[in-house]
């Protein structure tokens, strides 16, 4: 009794795996049902929710806040002055109104260094609220805290 039932577990076992054994490989490139579900490209055509939130706030909160500090200025920044004209419309003078920005230079390299210091630069400018964060919470966890 003992011998047929491993008999038969084993002629099952090898049956099973002979079938997947046989079959092609496909690779995931060329497998239709797979692009069907999740195309390859997907990520490029589309940001998510997240995405979009970082680029936002990178652009309107981080750059402006960080791009403003005298030090990272002059450390990491070029300076490129504008020139426009502004024309009187009672006379017919114009003038010139120079205006200076400062501007990410682009042919260095990127070091953590930069990161830290710009990181400091944002912190002084926007100093952290410790009654609103979320530290208190944190720190009152029983692992993490006090």
């Amino acid at each position: 009794m003992k011998q047929l039932i491993i008999i038969t577990n084993t002629l099952t076992a090898l049956f099973l795996l002979s079938g997947c054994g046989s079959s092609k490989v496909v690779a995931p490139s060329q497998n239709s049902a797979l692009n069907n579900i999740s195309k390859s490209s997907a990520a490029k055509e589309k940001k998510g929710a997240m995405q979009n939130t970082l680029d936002n706030w990178l652009h309107d909160t981080w750059e402006p806040t960080v791009s403003k500090d005298p030090e990272i200025q002059k450390k990491y920044m070029k300076k490129v002055e504008k020139t426009s004209t502004k024309e009187k419309s009672h006379n017919s003078d114009s003038q010139n109104i120079s205006k200076t920005n400062y501007v990410e230079k682009e042919d260095k390299p990127f070091t953590l260094q930069e990161y830290v210091d710009k990181a400091k630069a944002y912190m002084k400018a926007k100093p952290n609220d410790y009654e609103h964060s979320n530290v208190k919470k944190v720190e009152s966890l029983p692992v993490i805290g006090k």
